[in-house]
Protein backbone atom coordinates (compact mmCIF):
# COMPACT_ATOMS: atom_id res chain seq x y z
CA UNK A 1 0.00 0.00 0.00
CA UNK A 2 1.27 3.54 -0.91
CA UNK A 3 -0.03 6.31 1.70
CA UNK A 4 0.87 10.00 1.39
CA UNK A 5 0.89 11.51 4.93
CA UNK A 6 0.29 15.26 4.29
CA UNK A 7 -0.31 19.14 5.18
CA UNK A 8 -0.88 22.30 4.23
CA UNK A 9 -0.57 25.81 5.39
CA UNK A 10 -3.02 28.44 4.24
CA UNK A 11 -3.81 32.58 4.23
CA UNK A 12 -6.74 31.52 6.14
CA UNK A 13 -9.28 28.58 7.45
CA UNK A 14 -11.94 29.30 4.74
CA UNK A 15 -11.18 27.97 1.08
CA UNK A 16 -15.01 29.59 0.45
CA UNK A 17 -14.06 32.81 1.32
CA UNK A 18 -11.35 32.38 -1.21
CA UNK A 19 -8.42 31.90 1.02
CA UNK A 20 -5.43 29.59 -0.59
CA UNK A 21 -2.83 26.82 -0.10
CA UNK A 22 0.49 28.49 0.70
CA UNK A 23 2.55 25.39 1.50
CA UNK A 24 2.07 21.40 0.96
CA UNK A 25 4.69 19.09 2.61
CA UNK A 26 4.16 15.41 1.68
CA UNK A 27 6.41 12.27 3.28
CA UNK A 28 5.89 8.65 1.43
CA UNK A 29 4.73 5.60 3.35
CA UNK A 30 5.00 1.91 1.42
CA UNK A 31 3.72 -0.95 3.59
CA UNK A 32 4.22 1.56 6.52
CA UNK A 33 7.97 2.08 6.13
CA UNK A 34 8.80 5.58 5.13
CA UNK A 35 10.85 5.95 1.49
CA UNK A 36 12.78 8.45 2.22
CA UNK A 37 10.71 10.33 -0.75
CA UNK A 38 8.69 13.72 -0.18
CA UNK A 39 7.31 16.58 -1.90
CA UNK A 40 7.40 19.90 -0.49
CA UNK A 41 6.53 23.65 -2.36
CA UNK A 42 5.95 27.03 -0.88
CA UNK A 43 3.11 28.64 -3.43
CA UNK A 44 2.41 32.33 -4.14
CA UNK A 45 -1.50 32.32 -3.30
CA UNK A 46 -2.11 35.43 -5.01
CA UNK A 47 -3.53 37.18 -2.07
CA UNK A 48 -2.72 38.51 1.09
CA UNK A 49 -1.99 36.31 3.94
CA UNK A 50 -4.09 37.02 7.39
CA UNK A 51 -1.88 38.26 10.08
CA UNK A 52 -3.93 35.54 12.54
CA UNK A 53 -2.76 32.69 9.63
CA UNK A 54 0.70 34.10 10.03
CA UNK A 55 0.87 33.41 13.94
CA UNK A 56 0.18 30.18 13.40
CA UNK A 57 3.03 29.37 10.53
CA UNK A 58 5.23 32.28 10.33
CA UNK A 59 4.26 32.08 6.31
CA UNK A 60 4.83 36.25 5.18
CA UNK A 61 3.46 37.74 2.19
CA UNK A 62 7.11 38.74 1.17
CA UNK A 63 8.42 35.42 1.65
CA UNK A 64 5.95 34.10 -0.74
CA UNK A 65 5.85 37.04 -3.20
CA UNK A 66 8.47 35.46 -5.67
CA UNK A 67 6.81 31.27 -5.38
CA UNK A 68 5.33 29.53 -7.32
CA UNK A 69 1.40 29.65 -8.13
CA UNK A 70 -0.70 26.87 -8.02
CA UNK A 71 -1.59 26.22 -11.27
CA UNK A 72 2.15 25.78 -11.75
CA UNK A 73 2.75 23.27 -9.53
CA UNK A 74 -0.66 21.52 -9.77
CA UNK A 75 0.31 18.44 -12.39
CA UNK A 76 3.43 17.69 -10.06
CA UNK A 77 1.49 17.82 -6.89
CA UNK A 78 -1.09 15.31 -8.17
CA UNK A 79 1.57 13.23 -9.98
CA UNK A 80 2.77 12.47 -6.47
CA UNK A 81 0.00 11.64 -4.87
CA UNK A 82 -2.40 9.86 -7.35
CA UNK A 83 -3.42 6.63 -6.49
CA UNK A 84 -2.26 6.59 -2.79
CA UNK A 85 -4.20 6.82 0.13
CA UNK A 86 -3.75 10.37 2.01
CA UNK A 87 -3.33 10.12 5.62
CA UNK A 88 -4.43 13.57 6.78
CA UNK A 89 -4.92 15.60 10.44
CA UNK A 90 -8.30 16.76 10.21
CA UNK A 91 -8.75 15.80 6.65
CA UNK A 92 -11.55 17.46 5.91
CA UNK A 93 -9.80 20.87 6.13
CA UNK A 94 -6.41 20.29 3.85
CA UNK A 95 -8.85 18.42 1.49
CA UNK A 96 -11.23 20.84 0.86
CA UNK A 97 -8.30 23.81 0.03
CA UNK A 98 -6.85 21.06 -2.15
CA UNK A 99 -10.13 20.72 -3.85
CA UNK A 100 -10.78 24.38 -3.90
CA UNK A 101 -7.36 25.06 -6.08
CA UNK A 102 -8.26 22.10 -8.05
CA UNK A 103 -11.19 23.24 -8.75
CA UNK A 104 -9.75 26.50 -10.40
CA UNK A 105 -7.80 24.61 -12.96
CA UNK A 106 -8.67 22.96 -15.85
CA UNK A 107 -8.83 19.57 -15.59
CA UNK A 108 -11.14 20.03 -12.58
CA UNK A 109 -9.75 17.29 -10.26
CA UNK A 110 -11.78 15.77 -7.09
CA UNK A 111 -8.91 14.32 -4.42
CA UNK A 112 -11.28 11.95 -3.82
CA UNK A 113 -11.77 10.90 -7.01
CA UNK A 114 -8.38 10.03 -7.26
CA UNK A 115 -6.74 9.43 -3.67
CA UNK A 116 -8.54 7.55 -0.72
CA UNK A 117 -8.48 9.61 1.98
CA UNK A 118 -7.56 8.69 6.29
CA UNK A 119 -8.62 11.17 8.60
CA UNK A 120 -5.66 10.55 11.70
CA UNK A 121 -8.09 12.97 13.66
CA UNK A 122 -11.47 10.74 13.78
CA UNK A 123 -8.81 7.59 14.44
CA UNK A 124 -7.17 9.55 17.34
CA UNK A 125 -10.96 10.60 18.69
CA UNK A 126 -12.10 7.22 18.84
CA UNK A 127 -9.02 5.74 20.26
CA UNK A 128 -8.63 8.47 22.92
CA UNK A 129 -11.94 9.63 23.70
CA UNK A 130 -12.81 13.11 25.41
CA UNK A 131 -8.72 14.12 25.62
CA UNK A 132 -6.63 16.10 23.28
CA UNK A 133 -6.05 15.07 20.30
CA UNK A 134 -4.52 17.49 18.10
CA UNK A 135 -0.75 16.47 16.89
CA UNK A 136 1.15 18.25 19.56
CA UNK A 137 -1.46 16.69 22.28
CA UNK A 138 -0.78 12.93 20.56
CA UNK A 139 3.39 13.54 20.54
CA UNK A 140 3.37 13.84 23.57
CA UNK A 141 1.46 10.69 24.33
CA UNK A 142 2.88 8.41 22.16
CA UNK A 143 7.08 9.62 22.52
CA UNK A 144 7.30 11.83 19.25
CA UNK A 145 9.63 14.33 19.70
CA UNK A 146 8.24 17.64 18.46
CA UNK A 147 10.86 19.65 19.61
CA UNK A 148 11.53 21.59 16.72
CA UNK A 149 7.80 22.40 16.27
CA UNK A 150 7.92 26.30 17.33
CA UNK A 151 5.41 27.30 13.89
CA UNK A 152 3.81 24.62 12.60
CA UNK A 153 5.13 23.92 8.88
CA UNK A 154 3.70 21.47 6.54
CA UNK A 155 6.80 19.33 5.64
CA UNK A 156 7.69 19.09 9.62
CA UNK A 157 4.25 18.38 10.64
CA UNK A 158 4.00 15.63 7.60
CA UNK A 159 7.17 13.98 8.78
CA UNK A 160 5.56 14.37 12.31
CA UNK A 161 2.14 13.30 11.70
CA UNK A 162 3.63 9.81 10.12
CA UNK A 163 5.50 8.83 13.34
CA UNK A 164 2.14 9.47 15.16
CA UNK A 165 0.30 7.76 12.68
CA UNK A 166 2.43 4.68 12.63
CA UNK A 167 2.28 5.14 16.36
CA UNK A 168 -1.32 5.79 16.53
CA UNK A 169 -2.85 2.45 14.17
CA UNK A 170 0.10 -0.08 16.30
CA UNK A 171 2.80 0.40 14.28
CA UNK A 172 5.76 1.25 16.24
CA UNK A 173 9.01 -0.18 15.48
CA UNK A 174 10.71 -0.31 19.24
CA UNK A 175 9.05 -0.37 22.73
CA UNK A 176 10.54 1.19 25.60
CA UNK A 177 9.16 -0.33 28.80
CA UNK A 178 10.99 2.14 31.16
CA UNK A 179 9.32 5.47 29.70
CA UNK A 180 6.15 6.51 31.46
CA UNK A 181 3.65 8.55 30.56
CA UNK A 182 0.17 10.27 32.17
CA UNK A 183 -1.66 7.40 30.36
CA UNK A 184 0.30 4.24 31.42
CA UNK A 185 3.34 4.17 29.51
CA UNK A 186 4.83 5.04 26.03
CA UNK A 187 6.68 4.25 23.36
CA UNK A 188 10.44 5.96 23.94
CA UNK A 189 11.39 6.97 19.94
CA UNK A 190 11.08 5.44 16.98
CA UNK A 191 14.24 2.86 15.38
CA UNK A 192 13.83 2.58 12.18
CA UNK A 193 14.23 -0.84 10.69
CA UNK A 194 16.25 -0.90 7.46
CA UNK A 195 14.10 -1.63 4.54
CA UNK A 196 16.63 -4.25 3.26
CA UNK A 197 16.42 -6.82 6.61
CA UNK A 198 16.61 -10.60 5.87
CA UNK A 199 12.74 -11.33 6.84
CA UNK A 200 11.49 -13.34 9.26
CA UNK A 201 11.61 -17.21 9.23
CA UNK A 202 8.55 -18.89 9.88
CA UNK A 203 9.35 -21.97 12.10
CA UNK A 204 6.52 -24.44 11.67
CA UNK A 205 5.67 -27.17 13.60
CA UNK A 206 6.87 -30.94 13.54
CA UNK A 207 4.34 -33.45 13.32
CA UNK A 208 5.31 -35.05 16.82
CA UNK A 209 5.00 -31.65 18.16
CA UNK A 210 1.79 -31.38 17.11
CA UNK A 211 0.74 -34.47 18.02
CA UNK A 212 1.79 -33.76 21.46
CA UNK A 213 -0.46 -30.88 21.44
CA UNK A 214 -3.50 -31.97 20.57
CA UNK A 215 -3.03 -34.79 23.63
CA UNK A 216 -2.28 -31.76 25.94
CA UNK A 217 -5.40 -30.02 24.61
CA UNK A 218 -7.31 -33.39 24.93
CA UNK A 219 -6.50 -33.39 28.47
CA UNK A 220 -7.57 -30.17 29.31
CA UNK A 221 -10.52 -30.78 27.77
CA UNK A 222 -11.11 -33.51 30.14
CA UNK A 223 -10.35 -31.38 33.18
CA UNK A 224 -11.77 -28.20 32.20
CA UNK A 225 -14.88 -28.40 29.27
CA UNK A 226 -14.40 -27.14 26.06
CA UNK A 227 -11.74 -24.40 25.74
CA UNK A 228 -11.30 -21.41 23.76
CA UNK A 229 -9.01 -23.27 21.87
CA UNK A 230 -10.68 -25.94 20.92
CA UNK A 231 -13.52 -23.38 19.20
CA UNK A 232 -10.43 -21.40 17.54
CA UNK A 233 -9.05 -24.45 15.92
Amino acid sequence: MRQIVLDTETTGIDPSSGHRIIEIGCVELMERKLTGRTYHVYINPEREVEAEAISVHGITNEFLADKPKFAEIADEFFAFIDGAELVIHNAAFDVGFMDAEFARLKPVRKTGDHCGVVDSLAIARKKHPGQKNNLDALCKRYGVDNSNRELHGALLDAEILADVYLLLTGGQTALSLDSGSEEGGSVGGIRRLPSDRAPLAVVSASEDERQAHEEFMGMMEKQAGETVWSKLH
